[in-house]
């Protein structure tokens, strides 16, 4: 027997004050050791850990590359490092970011499952997209426990009804519960059973976010080739299939849900309008530059100039009208 000693959470959007809220409402006796990963930027100052141990019963920390695991310890990921988990100790990597990120959630919860199988709790809170949701169907499939914020109750519901939709949650509660809950949790024995047979390309997933390189795995043979390129490297993106849910990485490494890919293709070609735009209304302002200075010597060619900075600007406006219905329908789609 043993006991539920790992917790792993991940955020996004709205993230410190969920954060907050969750740490406060833990057990001052909690024994477990928690691992947080919150979307930031690599230019972040790192204020995380200050923040939240201002509302924790427990010490949080900030960890360094190969520190050991505590119980009754919240470490928070570093900013632009992949918090990763081994046995007994922590790892922290520069490795390809996934989703966009890195820190990603997928990563640390498809580690913690390699690395803990069934004394896994993953907890997926608010946020955008669906990170954390392949790696909670992992912790699952290792025999963990998934505990998901109702979406009612999250600020941006995106994430927590994406790992509802993908994955057998246990539990969907409200932010304030998640703290009881899992004081519960982790208070009660475990089996330990054998060994769960993890996927092969769980380990190697786990070793590409080590910085290991993708293309030492053959990766190209071990996944289906996509019809999509990666929106970081252009590099072909290979499709892997877990249960009802489909993903992409690069052999470069980079990795991306379906919703992550298909939010950078829509920004890719909303970049590409307004570059467009902004070309065209260059030329149109060019051409009536010309024939301001064609006005007194040549009127005929002054006109021409100015009849087809007419017409290029109608063209503008006609790519300007496709980028702002482009964004509606993001909008709805963002809604849904």
């Amino acid at each position: 027997m043993a006991k539920r000693s790992i917790v792993v959470v991940g955020t996004s959007s709205g993230g410190v004050e969920a954060l907050r809220t969750l740490v406060a409402s833990l057990p001052a006796d909690f024994q477990a050791s928690m691992f947080v990963v919150m979307h930031i930027g690599a230019g972040s100052l790192g204020l995380l850990p200050s923040i939240l141990e201002r509302a924790s019963p427990l010490p949080v920390i900030s960890p360094s590359d190969r520190d050991p695991i505590k119980p009754g310890r919240i470490y928070v990921a570093p900013p632009d490092l992949h918090l990763l988990l081994e046995p007994n100790k922590i790892c922290l990597s520069r490795g390809p970011k996934e989703n966009w990120f890195r820190p990603a959630i997928d990563p640390l919860f498809r580690s913690a499952a390699l690395a803990y199988g069934n004394r896994v709790i993953g907890v997926v809170l608010t946020g955008e997209l669906d990170d954390g949701t392949a790696g909670l169907w992992t912790i699952k499939g290792a025999g963990g426990v998934a505990v998901v914020q109702d979406p009612k109750d999250a600020l941006f519901p995106s994430m927590p009804l994406s790992a509802i939709r993908h994955t057998s949650v246990d539990y969907t509660s409200a932010l304030a519960k998640i703290g009881p809950l899992l004081g519960r949790l982790t208070a009660e024995d475990v089996v330990m059973e054998g060994a769960v047979k993890m996927p092969e390309h769980t380990d190697i997933e786990v070793s590409i976010a080590k910085q290991d390189p993708a293309i030492e795995f053959d990766v190209r043979v071990l996944w289906e080739k996509s019809s999509y390129t990666c929106p970081e490297c252009d590099g072909v993106l290979l499709a892997i299939k877990e249960g009802g849910l489909e993903r992409y990485r690069c052999h470069t490494g980079h990795a991306f849900s379906t919703d992550s890919l298909l939010a950078a293709i829509t920004k890719g070609i909303e970049e590409s309008l307004w570059s467009a735009i902004r070309q065209i209304e260059e030329r149109v302002l060019l051409l009536r530059h010309l024939a301001k200075h064609l006005k007194e010597h040549d009127p005929q060619r002054e006109q021409e100039f100015l009849r087809l900075a007419d017409k290029v600007e109608a063209q503008s406006r006609q790519v300007r009208e496709v980028v702002m219905q482009r964004e509606e329908l993001n909008d709805e789609g963002g809604r849904q």
